[in-house]
């Protein structure tokens, strides 16, 4: 085959793209746009926007992901790439954002230099990846895409302010029972990029990494319960205090992962105290744990000790402990020719990268489902993510948009 000539990708315009994106819920060097709120809404609006003006077909499927078409002229199954723009509260300006932005500059990039596709290219901009507004909701635009959302979820699922996810998408006119809708079964190919979250690149003082894989994931809400007691006048043997068992599990957890090492790892996010007064010993603790490992054996060894520990320690402490699994995703790997696709554009445009597993989990584990995926990272600076100290360099972030516009003028031309 050969050299793929090089193509452009201005790092300008992408810092450009990236600040206006910024504008929609912007926090300070971060953001805050939650699913369905007015500032998700309106940055929607402007992904649409630059969709049409990059000479795509725009849609709107039921859940509200946004849809840009580059109609190829041999029809068949699509080329999909794209990300989410909703954020942490808050988050940075890049997580899930850039990927938006580098479908649509890629694709621009490939129409205008080499006209319409044989295959049809499309890019998305998903909704809900981050659970953030709602708990279980992980996912919730790529889960509908293969057919994993359901009204029934819609009504049931609650977010962090008690509305229920129905609620929120009548309020910004969507139809709950029309979820059904969004359901996709002609995507072949799915190459989503996202900045790297974690420090790898940058320690290796590479712009660009190509994902072989990504981790399990599993998400528990863990419920302690206690009894609440005067903090004064009762005598600590005596006590059912549900803070300190809280305290021992989260400990304990932590803890079960360092021992075990890379590349486990568990993090306690969230805690809610009732009636979290200070002189008061709680009746009630309710805690998140995020496990993820890439290696199935060692996953389920991890699991099966972080359920041991909770349990032991509530027993012991005479407390009742529960918790529900709000997300359980086994390890996905990357499709083998696709990884060898990106390595090939990759080095045909010049720029140097390593392949390594993704730490994080993305949509493109939902994506697998329906397609072969992959994926492209870019350096993030001091391997900040999920947080308003996240950034991209501009040129690591072109970098990484010129390999994606590659990969689509040799997968769709």
């Amino acid at each position: 085959m050969a050299t793929q000539e090089r193509l452009w990708i201005d790092p300008a315009e992408v810092e450009r793209y990236v600040l206006e994106l910024a504008q929609h819920g912007g926090d300070g060097t971060g953001v805050r746009r939650l699913v369905y709120s007015p500032e998700w809404v309106a940055a929607q609006d402007l992904v649409a926007r630059w969709c049409e003006e990059a000479g795509m077909e725009v849609r709107r499927d039921a859940v509200g992901n946004v849809w840009g078409r580059l109609e190829g002229t041999e029809g068949g199954p699509s080329i999909a790439t794209g990300s989410h723009i909703d954020s942490q509260n808050p988050g940075g300006r890049y997580d899930g954002a850039l990927g938006v932005i580098a479908g649509i500059l890629a694709v621009r990039a490939v129409r205008e230099r080499y006209g319409r596709p044989r295959r049809t290219i499309e890019v998305v901009s998903l909704c809900e990846e981050e659970s953030s507004r709602f708990p279980s909701a992980a996912f919730w635009g790529s889960r509908a895409i293969t057919g994993r959302s359901t009204p029934e979820d819609a009504e049931n699922m609650r977010g962090y302010g008690g509305e229920t996810m129905a609620e929120a998408m009548r309020a910004v006119g969507l139809d709950p029972a029309r979820i059904p809708e969004a359901r996709r079964n002609d995507i072949e190919t799915w190459i989503e990029l996202h900045v790297e979250q974690g420090p790898i690149l940058e320690q290796a003082g590479l712009p660009v990494a190509i994902v072989n894989g990504l981790p399990s994931i599993r998400h528990y809400v863990v419920r302690v319960d206690g009894r609440s007691d005067h903090a004064g006048a009762m005598p600590m043997d005596l006590r059912r205090d549900p803070m300190a068992g809280a305290a021992e599990m989260i400990s304990g957890v932590i803890g079960t992962a360092l021992q075990m090492g890379r590349p486990a790892v568990t993090t306690v996010g969230r805690m809610l105290v009732e009636p979290n007064f200070p002189a008061i010993v709680p009746e009630r603790v309710t805690f998140t744990i995020d496990a993820r490992h890439a290696d199935p054996a060692q996953r389920d060894r991890l699991y099966a000790a972080h359920e041991a520990l909770l349990r032991e320690v509530a027993e012991r402490r005479g407390l009742n402990v529960s918790w529900e699994i709000t997300a359980d995703l086994p390890p996905c790997p990357a499709d083998p020719d696709l990884v060898r696709l990106l390595e090939e554009v990759a080095a045909e445009q010049g720029i140097p990268t390593m392949t390594m597993p993704s730490g994080a989990v993305h949509d493109t584990q939902r994506m697998a489902e329906i397609a072969k995926v992959a994926m492209i990272f870019v350096q993030s600076k001091d391997g900040r993510s999920h947080t308003p100290a996240e950034y991209t360099a501009p040129e690591h972030a072109a970098a990484g948009i010129q390999v994606l516009a590659a990969a689509l003028h040799r997968l769709a031309y």
